[in-house]
């Protein structure tokens, strides 16, 4: 670290990783709910699936808007407004009246709270050592990834016992603390800089120069096409289990944080291979099995004989395939450009959620009471990414650094 920073190690860590962790909470906080908010609005848990739909647009949009911002205006001033975007905005899904005014307020409410996760991963940049960033994003994964196993069984235990609503009042608390904790303890790692351009043909240029670069396009394109098949299965998922497989939101939340295990396991291990293979060597292996789990658990779909543990076990596995492909392929992405890492990243982050979004509102489009939609959406992804890669990969490929690896998987478990 710094040696100016002054702020203890362990505070900067947390509230970098609280900041990182509110798209995972907002996200899966809420998943069990999804039948009580549909019952209580009077709609259909195929409309409220829309809901998560625009909150996965809000954080593509978001990312495009604070990069440049986060430049201009320093590190505190976007935060404050973004966080306080996202209080109010979750104040509105709280007292929302209609399935319409919950999926407008939650676009809202990421485009707001995914001010956490850009300003988080630039002030590693800032407040740490190059050669601690490895160790830095080791450790903040580990922080964030106590959401996705935590946050579904206590939005579960909220719905049960007071009601959907509280689950947006929860998170306007947590936000309250996450905004304490920037004013005490978080420095200011980057002051305003009034020279930064916000022009929005430079930054179009810029993000066009990005995009056109062989290896940035072959591995954003494949990794977000294969990690839409999780935004798939955070879509499908309360249907499939609270409605088709009968069972509990307190049970849901056991089931979703031991399949995110798989996911957060594979991409611990993911760093000891990298020890011995290349990023374009496990990605090939990943990108193949996954696919061959994803056909068999959407045959077991399409010929009826799909159960609840099996449906289990094989997510499980298909999210521990996801460990190994989105960190590696991201970072493979941003490996060419240590001059423009910013705009690779945002644009990147842009491309990935909004492929996301789409998949995620096709579970919703297909809807028809069955697990296909969501187990046909995951296969769907797995194989196109793999023909995308198995056509590219034939490009010049730059080695990517263990610390943008380890970068992508902190990356990797925000949007669980």
């Amino acid at each position: 670290m710094n040696s100016t920073k002054k702020q203890p190690q362990f505070f900067l860590i947390l509230i970098l990783g609280l900041l990182s962790a509110i798209g995972p909470l907002s996200i899966d906080m809420y998943l069990p709910a999804f039948p009580s908010i549909a019952k209580g609005l009077n709609t259909t848990v195929a409309s409220v699936m829309l809901s998560l739909s625009s909150f996965f647009i809000g954080i593509s949009v978001g990312q495009l808007l604070y990069g440049p911002l986060l430049e201009r205006y320093g590190r505190k001033t976007p935060l404050y407004f973004g966080l306080a975007l996202y209080a109010i905005s979750s104040f509105a899904c709280a007292t929302a009246m209609s399935v319409e005014t919950l999926i407008i307020f939650r676009f809202f409410q990421a485009l707001g709270g995914c001010v956490g996760m850009v300003a988080s991963r630039a002030m590693v940049r800032d407040l740490f050592d190059v050669k601690d960033n490895a160790k830095v994003f080791s450790t903040l994964m580990l922080v964030i990834a106590v959401s996705p196993i935590i946050a579904p069984t206590l939005g579960g235990f909220i719905t049960t016992y007071i009601g959907w609503r509280y689950i947006f009042v929860m998170l306007i608390l947590v936000i309250a603390l996450i905004i304490a904790g920037i004013y005490f303890l978080l420095p200011d790692s980057k002051g305003a800089d009034p020279s930064y351009s916000l022009k929005p043909a430079a930054i179009v240029s810029s993000f066009a120069s990005i995009i056109k670069h062989p290896q940035f396009a072959l591995y954003t394109f494949s990794g977000a096409v294969a990690s839409a098949g999780l935004y798939a299965f955070i879509s499908g998922s309360p249907y499939v289990f609270l409605e088709v497989f009968k069972i509990t939101e307190q049970h849901y939340g056991w089931v979703f944080a031991f399949v995110a295990s798989g996911l957060i396991g594979s991409s611990q291990l993911n760093s000891v291979f990298l020890k011995k293979y290349k990023s374009e060597q496990i990605i090939k292996v990943a990108l193949s099995a996954q696919s061959i789990v994803a056909i068999i658990l959407a045959a077991s779909s399409i010929f009826g004989f799909s159960e609840l543990y099996s449906t289990i076990i094989l997510i499980f596995l298909y999210l521990c395939c996801q460990g190994f492909i989105f960190p590696n392929a991201a970072a493979l992405s941003m490996a060419p450009f240590g001059h423009n890492a910013g705009n690779a990243s945002a644009l990147m982050g842009f491309i990935q959620m909004s492929v996301g979004a789409f998949m995620s509102a096709m579970v919703s489009v297909l809807h028809n009471e069955t697990t296909l939609p969501m187990t046909g959406v995951m296969a769907f992804c797995s194989i196109s990414a793999t023909i995308i890669f198995t056509l590219g990969r034939k490009k010049t490929v730059k080695p990517a650094s263990i610390e943008l690896v380890e970068e992508e998987e902190v990356e990797m478990i925000n949007t669980l």
